[in-house]
């Protein structure tokens, strides 16, 4: 039972995060269930209770983990609708420092995150599960 346990956690290691699924307030990240906003990169779920300044606002004060994350891409899941948006501030900094911003509703996110999770990036996904 623990070889089966660390040839898992070594499986999860070689290849990252993976969204499994996503729908509106839940999302499943590599077996695990999250109802509330998330933050996660290539390796780890940086923050599993997203909270920001401004509810569907993002500010430079709400990026801070994703900074020090120091990703290539950050993909922002903005919600079901596409309600949460990025301010030009957000986008400004992240460019200033190399980094790509992608903005699309949750479902389209998860799939380019994937994407660029199985690519070899190093990425974080930023996530709003609702609206």
């Amino acid at each position: 039972m623990i070889e089966d346990s660390y040839k898992f956690i070594k499986l999860l290691l070689m290849i990252g995060m993976r969204v499994e699924s996503y729908s509106f307030g839940r999302i499943k990240i590599n077996g695990k269930v999250y109802t509330n906003d998330v933050v996660v990169s290539q390796d780890r779920v940086i923050n599993s209770s997203w909270w920001r300044k401004e509810g569907h606002n993002v500010h430079l004060e709400d990026i801070h983990e994703i900074l020090n994350a120091k990703p290539e891409v950050v993909v922002f899941g903005t919600g079901s609708s596409g309600l949460m948006k990025v301010s030009k501030a957000v986008i400004d900094e992240l460019k200033q420092r190399g980094i790509e911003v992608i903005q699309q509703p949750t479902s389209q996110a998860v799939q380019t995150f994937n994407r660029l999770v199985e690519e070899g990036k190093k990425v974080v996904l930023a996530a709003h599960l609702t609206c």
